[in-house]
C-alpha cells in the first residue's frame, strides 16, 4: 500500500529516538511530512546543540515527499508548542497522522490510520485514531478495532474537523464540574474523580500539557476514539520532557494488523469491554499503586523524623 496521508512529526531535543521514529516514517514514504520542533531552554547546557541534531534528521528525507516545517525560535514548552503545531498542521492539511518523537510505530500503524481516516472521514461521532492498545494484544474481538472513551495520542490520527473543536483552555469546565457532568460518561465514582481532578490541573495551569485538553474536547463533543484490536506504538522515550518518571507503559511490545479485509464494528460505541478492562487493570491499579508508594514514603519520612527526635 502506498501511504497518501500526511505526517506530522512533533520533535525537540532527543536525536536517539528522534532518529528511530523517522526511520520507521521513513519506510512508510508519506506525500508530505510536516515537521513542528520546539526550540531549547536558556538555562539547559547542551539542549541548543541537542535540539540542531534534532532538526538534522530530517535531513534524511530521501523519497518523493513535501517537507513543511514550523520550527519555534524560543522555547515555548509542550502546553504551546503541540497546541501552536497542530494548529499550524490542520492550517496545512484536511488530516494527518501525528507522531511525536518518541512514539515508535509498526508499520501496520500507518495503513491503520488511513483507513480510518477515510471511513470515518464525516463522522462526527470519531474524532480520533489512536495507535495504542494499552490491553497489547488481549482485545479479543474479531473486529480490527473498536471504540473508546479513552483518547490515547501515543502514536494517532485525526481531521481538521474535529482539531477545530480543540479547546486549549477549557472555558466551560467550571460548569461542567458543578453540573457533575462526568456522571453521564463514567460511572464509577473513581473515574469521575481522577478525570475531574485532571481536568481541574489542566485548566487552572497546575499541569502544563496540552493531551487533557484534547481529552476533555473529545470527552465533551460525546465523541469517540479508535482503538486498534493489537498495540502498534511503543514508547521508547524513558527520558524526556513528556515523561512523569512512571515507566509502567513504556517500550510497549507491537504486533501485526492485517488492514486488507478488515471486519469492522457493527455499531458506533464504546467497547465495554476494552474500556472496563483499561479502567481496572490500566487506570486503578496505576492509581492504587501511585497511592500505596507516597503512603509508604511519607511513612518513611514520618519514621525518619521521629528517629532524629529521639536520636536513635
Amino acid at each position: 500500500m502506498s501511504l497518501k496521508t500526511p505526517v506530522a512529526f512533533m520533535i525537540f531535543n532527543r536525536p536517539d529516538t528522534t532518529a528511530q521514529v523517522f526511520a520507521a516514517i521513513r519506510q512508510a514514504r508519506p506525500p508530505k511530512l510536516l515537521v513542528v520542533a520546539d526550540g531549547p531552554r536558556v538555562d539547559r547546557p547542551g539542549e541548543a546543540e541537542s535540539c540542531a541534531a534534532v532538526r538534522a534528521v530530517i535531513d534524511g528525507v530521501d523519497w518523493p515527499c513535501e517537507v513543511l516545517i514550523n520550527f519555534a525560535a524560543e522555547n515555548m514548552g509542550c502546553k504551546r508548542r503541540i497546541s501552536s503545531g497542530l494548529n499550524w498542521v490542520f492550517s496545512q492539511v484536511e488530516g494527518a497522522i501525528i507522531l511525536e518523537d518518541d512514539c515508535l510505530p509498526h508499520p501496520d500503524f500507518f495503513p491503520f490510520c488511513e483507513k480510518m481516516l477515510e471511513r470515518y472521514r464525516d463522522d462526527e461521532r470519531i474524532m480520533m485514531i489512536g495507535g495504542t492498545n494499552y490491553l497489547l494484544d488481549c482485545l479479543k474481538i474479531e473486529e480490527g478495532y473498536c471504540f473508546s472513551r479513552y483518547f490515547a495520542i501515543w502514536g494517532w490520527a485525526t481531521w481538521r474537523r474535529a482539531w477545530e473543536k480543540y479547546d486549549l483552555n477549557m472555558e466551560e469546565w467550571p460548569r461542567y464540574k458543578k453540573e457533575g457532568a462526568l456522571k453521564v460518561f463514567y460511572s464509577q465514582r473513581f473515574m469521575q474523580r481522577f478525570v475531574s481532578d485532571m481536568f481541574d490541573d489542566a485548566q487552572t495551569g497546575r499541569c502544563t500539557t496540552w493531551d487533557v485538553q484534547w481529552f476533555y474536547t473529545c470527552l465533551f463533543n460525546n465523541a469517540l476514539s479508535i482503538t486498534p484490536r493489537v498495540n502498534l506504538i511503543s514508547n521508547v522515550g524513558l527520558v524526556g520532557t513528556h515523561t512523569s518518571g512512571d515507566t509502567r507503559n513504556n517500550s510497549f511490545p507491537v504486533y501485526r494488523l492485517a488492514c486488507d479485509g478488515m471486519r469492522h464494528p457493527s455499531m458506533v460505541s464504546p467497547n465495554i469491554l476494552y474500556d472496563g478492562e483499561f479502567f481496572t487493570k490500566k487506570l486503578k491499579t496505576g492509581v492504587v499503586g501511585l497511592v500505596r508508594k507516597v503512603y509508604f514514603a511519607a511513612k518513611k519520612r514520618c519514621l525518619n523524623a521521629v528517629r532524629v527526635y529521639l536520636d536513635i
